[in-house]
């Protein structure tokens, strides 16, 4: 068993990396991000270079990882298990697709400009916890009345 201090300070270092990551990038900056969309305009295809890099460390990384027979601070993998497209699932991606291209920020190169003293980014990532926890209460709200059915079935 892992100790829950060694999983708290992989995942800080790991976060911590990420963040110094997305800082030397230029991708925590919002107007490089919207300069990637704007592909009408002046468009910097920087953006696609770093997730071309991301994808060259990552692909390798989850090969690697994947053959083990468990991760090395944890006792299994915690990998997805649905497969499907759903409305919910094409909804949010658009929402998130929307929210990116005004405000420039995706989740997490806006935490990590909560350092930077950013005013915008202040309002943003309120914003972005509120629409999770949102997402959160309609899932909840959506599978109360499916578990009552099933419990009268049930009786």
């Amino acid at each position: 068993m892992v100790s829950a201090a060694l999983r708290i300070a992989a995942g800080a270092l790991t976060g911590t990396l990420f963040g110094a990551g997305l800082g030397i990038s230029g991708m925590n900056d919002p107007h490089k991000v919207l300069a990637f969309l704007d592909v009408a305009g002046a468009w910097d295809p920087s953006l696609a270079l770093v997730m071309a890099g991301a994808l060259a460390v990552a692909v390798p990384g989850f090969r690697l990882v994947l053959r083990r027979p468990r991760p090395l601070l944890d006792e299994r993998l915690h990998l997805p298990t649905r497969r499907d497209i759903d409305a919910a699932l094409v909804l949010g991606s658009l929402l998130f697709g929307i929210g990116w291209g005004l405000a420039g920020y995706c989740p997490g190169p806006a935490i990590a400009n909560l350092a930077t003293g950013n005013a915008e980014v202040w309002f943003f990532v309120p914003a972005m916890l509120a629409g999770g926890w949102l997402q959160r209460w309609w899932q909840r709200r959506r599978a109360a009345p499916a578990a009552a059915t099933a419990a009268q079935k049930k009786s």
